[in-house]
């Protein structure tokens, strides 16, 4: 099997038309380089451009998604390989298995939640793996400013902060994720 980056993002396309272009970008550069693609499975919003941005250049791409909202989100019946899952918490782990490394882009509470799980689990040990934000139109900032402050206010190590690569460029943080993955 290929590489692959596990991108987590909105299953919305959000208002900001650059959130798209972003998703899409990211699709193809990664498909160009040979990274395939693990997602959550949808068609819907950035995940299913993304998705479609990565099969439009010939990549791989590995959707994940629970069963109950095969329906909710839409699965994509044309990538690579849709695995259907019981339950959230073993999408996840299927996700953070099948990936060298981890980028948000931007996203709701879902998106939030899965950055900051595999956050926690680098600084606990179970996972080692690089996490990246693509920070499009300043989307995270207000994220980047709580974890500096965790850091200020002792609740954070900064080892742990300075372990997410930050971006507003698809390019320059893919090169980052991936000279961090030793591939």
């Amino acid at each position: 099997m290929k590489p692959a980056i596990c991108v987590f993002c909105g299953s919305r396309p959000g208002k900001e038309p650059r959130y798209l272009q972003a998703a899409v970008f990211l699709g193809h550069l990664m498909a160009t380089e040979g990274i395939g693609l693990v997602y959550g499975g949808a068609t819907s919003g950035l995940m299913g451009a993304v998705a479609d941005s990565v099969l439009e250049k010939g990549g791989t791409v590995i959707g994940v998604l629970p069963e109950f909202l095969s329906s909710k989100e839409i699965a994509h019946k044309e990538i690579t390989e849709l695995i259907l899952v019981p339950t959230m918490h073993e999408r996840k782990l299927l996700m953070y298995e099948k990936s060298i490394a981890f980028i948000a882009l931007p996203g709701g509470i879902g998106t939030l939640e899965e950055l900051v799980e595999v956050t926690s689990w680098n600084q606990l040990g179970v996972l080692s793996k690089p996490i990246g934000i693509l920070n499009v139109n300043g989307f995270f900032d207000p994220l980047l400013r709580q974890l500096d402050h965790m850091v200020e206010e002792g609740f954070l190590d900064s080892q742990t902060r300075e372990w997410i690569e930050v971006s507003a460029d698809p390019e320059e943080l893919f090169e980052k994720i991936i000279k961090r993955s030793r591939i």
